[in-house]
């Protein structure tokens, strides 16, 4: 093997490390031209990729070419050298650039005047067998020239690009489909925490409304109360995604589920070393929501030491990870929520005043289920929907006496017990209509409810008797005749029945 051999399969592994250092095509097809002339002596060169939409040619990376030509030189397919290659997908060598009036020197790398001979040769670039692009380079005029190799040569470097092409393409393809994905899931985010599809139309809740549409285009600290099961967070989100900052991250901490070792850490982040296995540095979620929004739920359990420093952040916008020196600045929106009595803690010293006065700017209350009754039947209504379609049950509404058991219920567990209540009941329910025996045993128990009486045999017959009456009543609206008809009996029992339990058909009436 000779020098010359040794030569090219050195430029071959160059160019093959230079292309699978990075994922920065221009500037890595920009380095491959410089090896080129570098190791073979090359006047000029220049990489044209097939632009699919224009269906022109443009130059992506170049060497000995001026910025203007590289950005003025185009070429259709079929036209000049670079065109036909392109076109034919074979390469094309010409020995004497003077003699060749194909060659249209749009990138002024030759002028007839003043300038020695020149050779061109150029080879097409493929990705999966298609043409896609072709390198061009310009050497010193030699008679005795091995054009074979060279071009043999430039073809394997051509089809190295090709691949770095190829790959290219396949991570911006990904790229590109996962940025259509984040959009996707964000505009159904956005759309899922808009506060006018949130349920409710009680006075309380269009209260919270009113007071969401006020503080969400602000920066405002919002501190949101309320019982647990509430909503907090729904309105959390709500906020974030009305807010300037919708595009940005919402990053949530429930500070009660944490123990009190790890708070810290987690809010703030830890430097290598800073205590037994702190290997790597990993962020806070404050540094994780910068820009966008931090939700800590439960202040209320935060220990004093990490109250401090939230007060801290809060005052300057600006702390440090554990272990670490280097104060790091950071533009976050805090939304708290508690269901804790602050003022009481604050007199027991269990909560800091300062900070209390710092998280209190923007109160929003949610009131418990049992103070907004008329929200209680729309939100069993869109839980027996979603639950239905989750679980694949045909399940449509919800039978009065069961109604009347959810309206009378106090609800101690409010909006989060009323879903896990009527998603048992969606799994229970084998027909298209939720009864009352489908509801949970609290609804059902006098001493925890007070809604039933506690029944004998024959009273709990009946009383089931009563609900499917009632349930027939309400389909028919109120028509004795088709609710004998749905029950498969006659219009006398259904009369004598009616009588019997003292049932009023009229308020079945549309």
């Amino acid at each position: 093997m000779n020098a010359g051999e040794i030569q090219k399969l050195s430029t071959l592994l160059e160019i093959s490390q230079t292309l699978g250092s990075t994922l920065n095509l221009k500037s890595s097809l920009a380095r491959v031209l410089e090896i080129l002339e570098t190791n073979h002596g090359t006047l000029s060169g220049a990489i044209m990729l097939l632009d699919e939409e224009t269906g022109e040619l443009a130059i992506e990376a170049a060497t000995g070419i001026s910025w203007q030509a590289t950005h003025r030189a185009k070429y259709r397919l079929g036209e000049g050298i670079t065109g036909r290659v392109v076109e034919s997908g074979r390469p094309v060598v010409v020995p004497q650039v003077s003699r060749e009036p194909l060659f249209l020197n749009r990138t002024g790398v030759w002028k007839e005047s003043g300038r020695e001979e020149m050779t061109f040769i150029c080879v097409p670039i493929t990705v999966d067998n298609r043409t896609v692009g072709a390198l061009g380079v310009n050497l010193r005029y030699k008679k005795d020239r091995n054009y074979d190799r060279s071009v043999k040569f430039l073809g394997i470097v051509a089809s190295m690009i090709g691949q770095a092409v190829r790959i290219h393409r396949l991570i911006e393809a990904e790229r590109q489909r996962l940025l259509d994905e984040n959009m996707q899931l964000r505009k159904e985010l956005r759309e899922r925490y808009d506060f006018r599809n949130i349920i409710g139309t009680s006075r309380q809740m269009r209260q919270v409304y009113e007071q969401v549409a006020q503080v969400a285009p602000t920066n405002t600290t919002v501190l949101i109360r309320g019982e647990s099961g509430t909503g907090k967070e729904l309105i959390a989100h709500a906020i974030h995604y009305n807010s300037p900052r919708a595009d940005k991250p919402f990053v949530k901490v429930s500070c009660g589920a944490l123990p009190e070792s790890l708070i810290e850490s987690e809010l703030f982040g830890y430097e290598p070393g800073a205590f037994t296995d702190a290997r790597t540095r990993k962020k806070g979620r404050f540094e994780l929501a910068h820009g966008g929004t931090l939700f800590l739920d439960e202040v209320g359990e935060l220990s004093p030491s990490t109250q401090v420093k939230l007060l801290r952040v809060l005052q300057e916008r600006e702390f440090e990870r554990l272990g670490g020196v280097e104060t790091i600045k950071v533009n976050v929106r805090l939304i708290a929520a508690t269901n804790k009595d602050l003022e009481a803690a604050m007199q027991q010293g269990k909560f800091r005043q300062d900070l209390y006065y710092r998280l209190n700017v923007f109160t929003i209350y949610l009131p418990p289920l049992r103070e907004r009754g008329s929200d209680i039947l729309l939100l069993a209504d869109h839980f027996v929907q979603k639950y239905a379609a989750e679980h694949g049950k045909d399940v449509r509404r919800i039978s009065t006496p069961a109604i009347d058991m959810l309206m009378s219920y106090h609800w101690p567990g409010n909006v989060r017990e009323l879903e896990n209540c009527i998603e048992r009941a969606v799994l229970l329910c084998e027909g298209g209509v939720i009864h009352a025996h489908h509801l949970p045993p609290s609804l059902q128990t006098a001493e925890l409810s007070g809604t039933l009486p506690r029944l004998s045999l024959s009273a709990a017959v009946e009383s089931y008797e009563k609900d499917l009456i009632l349930d027939a009543l309400k389909t028919a609206r109120g028509n004795q005749a088709k609710a004998a008809r749905l029950l498969d009996t006659t219009e006398r029992i259904i009369r004598y029945k009616v009588k019997k339990y003292g049932i009023d058909c009229s308020r079945f009436k549309a």
